[in-house]
C-alpha cells in the first residue's frame, strides 16, 4: 500500500498506536534518503553522501546513496538492514515533519503497518501526548533543527562554488554497463584553494568537517558493489570520475 502522510491531530487519533520496533521494510525501494550536516561523519562510514539537484525548483539537496539503480535499496536484503548506520530519515517512519500552516507539525502515515491498536499511544485520555509520542516529537525536532543548518551549508557551499558534477560508471556481471549521472560532490581542489579566513570560517561552523566526510564517503560506493551481490543484479566494479563543465571542454578543445 502506498506510503499515505497526513497530519496527526489528537482529536482523530487519540485511539490509535504506534508498534515501537524499527521496521525498515518500506525503505526497500528507497534507493536516495535525504541526509543532514549532524549524520554526514557517520553514514560516511557506511554509505556514499552526494548532493543532488531536484529538476524541478533547482533546489540542491544533500543525500545517502542506498543503491546505485532506481527503487533499489541494497541496505535491505534477507529481511533486515545490512550496515550499522541507518539515516535518520529513515529512523524517523512512521512519522515525518512538515509543514503545516504557519507551522511545522508533525505528520504520520497512516498506511504504515505500525500503525494500528496495538503497540504505544500517542495520546493520553485527556488528550495529552504520551511519553512515547514526546520522544518522537524531541527526534523529529532535532531532525529539523539540522535540516536548517544543513541548508545554510548547501548554500555556503554553492556560493563558494566548490561543487563538481561527478559520473558513476558501473558494470554489471552481467556483462551489461551504466553510467549514474545528476550527482555532485565537492571540488577538493577548488577547496584547497580557498582563503585561509574562509577555510576558519567554514571550520567554525563545522563545514569543513562536513566536506571532508562527503568527499571520503564516495569510497563507499565499494561497499554498494558488495551489497549488490545479494541483489538480482550484481555489480562488478564501480568508477567515479568528475563530469567536465562546458568551460573546460572548450579549454580542452582549444
Amino acid at each position: 500500500m502506498a506510503i499515505n502522510y497526513i497530519p496527526l491531530d489528537k482529536e482523530k487519533h487519540q485511539s490509535i498506536k504506534i508498534v515501537p520496533q524499527l521496521d525498515l521494510s518500506f525503505s526497500k525501494e528507497t534507493h536516495l534518503a535525504a541526509a543532514t550536516i549532524r549524520e554526514f561523519a557517520q553514514l560516511a562510514s557506511t554509505m556514499p553522501v552526494v548532493f543532488i539537484e531536484d529538476p524541478t525548483n533547482k533546489n540542491i539537496h544533500t543525500v545517502a546513496m542506498l543503491g546505485l539503480d532506481q527503487n533499489k535499496n541494497l541496505f535491505w536484503a534477507d529481511d533486515r538492514w545490512q550496515g550499522p548506520h541507518v539515516p535518520l530519515n529513515i529512523q524517523r517512519y512512521p512519522f515525518d515533519i512538515r509543514p503545516d500552516g504557519d507551522q511545522l507539525g508533525v505528520f504520520f502515515d497512516e498506511n504504515s503497518d505500525l500503525v494500528g491498536d496495538q503497540g504505544e499511544a500517542l495520546f493520553t485520555e485527556s488528550g495529552e501526548a504520551t511519553e512515547f509520542l514526546q520522544s518522537r516529537q524531541k527526534f523529529l525536532a532535532e531532525l529539523a533543527n539540522s535540516e536548517m543548518m544543513n541548508q545554510r551549508f548547501i548554500k555556503r557551499v554553492t556560493e563558494l562554488e566548490l561543487l563538481e558534477n561527478v559520473q558513476i560508471g558501473i558494470q554489471y556481471q552481467d556483462g551489461s554497463a551504466r553510467n549514474v549521472t545528476g550527482i555532485m560532490s565537492i571540488n577538493e581542489k577548488k577547496l584547497n584553494t580557498l582563503d585561509d579566513a574562509i577555510i576558519l570560517e567554514l571550520h567554525k561552523a563545522g563545514f569543513l568537517g562536513a566536506m571532508y566526510a562527503i568527499m571520503m564517503s564516495l569510497a563507499q560506493l565499494n561497499r554498494l558493489v558488495e551489497l549488490s551481490n545479494k541483489s538480482d543484479k550484481p555489480i562488478r566494479t564501480v568508477q567515479i570520475r568528475p563530469v567536465a563543465t562546458e568551460t573546460e571542454k572548450s579549454e580542452t578543445t582549444a
